[in-house]
């Protein structure tokens, strides 16, 4: 009976690599989509405290970073697909 459980358990494990090999683009472009948020964002920021702008270009650095990040996103989604 344990060498059954064994068995299963390594499927299972197998089962879950093979997922996340496929996802893999998918998932690297959701944390560019953060990671490009993030420094873009703090760009803004520090931008906005030397020029004392705030919040424009905090803003605009949002924007920016969102705009990059979906743009990575989308290319990512569209490799899982092929």
């Amino acid at each position: 009976m344990a060498d059954n459980r064994i068995v299963q358990g390594s499927d299972a494990v197998e089962s879950l690599q093979e997922n996340l090999q496929r996802s893999q683009p998918a998932i690297l472009a959701s944390y560019g989509l953060i990671g490009a948020i993030a420094i873009f964002g703090g760009l803004g920021f520090f931008a906005d405290r030397l020029w004392n702008t705030s919040p424009y270009l905090t803003f605009g650095g949002l924007l920016i970073g969102a705009a990059v990040g979906f743009g990575a996103l989308i290319r990512g989604v569209r490799r899982v697909g092929h």
